[in-house]
């Protein structure tokens, strides 16, 4: 039976898309449609925002009508009537609606599409980075130990200091510390390893021409490649002096690269924290914990 179904995941800075056909990828795509920021300075979801949505559903619906849309981070916070509103006219186009997942949920599902599949016995961290939370969950023998969730994320950052989006910024790596710090706090729980997910982490490395050793603790097709603590530390220490222009000119979507010194910073924060000494870059997000599910779903 050939089985296809689309999965559009909203989030704060980024709108991802992926369409199946018998357990494989067809069609990939990430939108930037910058809903946090232009909500913060509506009061209210972007209509021009809307459109772009529009766009991506359109473009879903002409592999397959099983497409299945989750909102996350901002969609959390709109009032009932705005949600209302907005699935009303998806309906009415499209026969769709938009389910908001819950932070918890979020988490849950994205650290599960990390740790299902390997075999590893060491406490790692699950680090889900989004535009407006940040998601910690953490986990020794596929056994969650730990969560830790924050109400902040890479558009609060960049709201802060606007000018991590410039080609070299005049903010310091240590001024943006201070500040990210300070939104963390302590952090009870420790882990050797911190795994990023909830975006394309691999997306910064590859365009960044950073190096990657290959994951030797353990095998994962998604989870090839991990960093050395110190290393990462340099390269991120470098971001805020090199050119981010010459990163974006390397990409296909430079709009992209303007929440990403935020998410390294705090990344690399609570790599830290945590005492990981290694880190592993993924593009693992939701849609991995949901796709068993979804599938089935005619």
């Amino acid at each position: 039976m050939n089985e296809k179904y689309g999965i559009i995941e909203i989030g704060s800075n980024n709108t991802k898309t992926h369409i199946y056909e018998n357990n494989k990828v067809i069609y990939d795509k990430t939108a930037t449609i910058e809903f946090k920021k232009n909500y913060k300075n509506n009061g209210s979801v972007s209509a021009t925002d809307l459109e772009k949505l529009y766009v991506e559903i359109s473009k879903a619906l002409e592999y397959t009508e099983n497409v299945h849309i989750y909102g996350c981070s901002i969609f959390r916070n709109i009032n009932d009537m705005e949600l209302k509103q907005i699935n009303g006219t998806l309906k009415d186009k499209f026969n769709l609606i938009i389910e908001v997942v819950s932070q918890e949920d979020e988490a849950i599902l994205t650290a599960k599409g990390c740790y299902q599949n390997i075999n590893y016995d060491g406490p790692i961290c699950i680090f889900i980075g989004g535009g407006g939370s940040i998601e910690l969950i953490f986990v020794k023998n596929k056994k969650i130990f730990g969560r830790k969730f924050y109400n902040f994320g890479v558009v609060d950052i960049t709201n802060q200091y606007p000018e991590l989006k410039e080609d070299i910024p005049r903010v310091t790596f240590d001024e943006v510390t201070k500040y990210v710090n300070s939104l963390i706090g302590d952090l009870e729980y420790k882990a050797t390893v911190i795994v990023l997910s909830g975006g394309d982490h691999l997306y910064w490395f590859n365009n960044a021409l950073y190096n990657m050793e290959n994951n030797t603790l353990y095998e994962n097709d998604r989870q090839k490649y991990m960093i050395k603590t110190e290393k990462i530390d340099m390269y991120d220490h470098d971001m805020m002096v090199n050119s981010l222009d010459a990163i974006r000119n390397r990409s296909n979507n430079p709009t992209w690269f303007d929440g990403s010194r935020a998410m390294r910073i705090i990344a690399n924060i609570i790599t830290h924290k945590i005492g990981a000494d290694v880190v592993i870059p993924t593009n693992i997000n939701m849609e991995d914990g949901l796709r068993g599910k979804i599938k089935y779903i005619k």
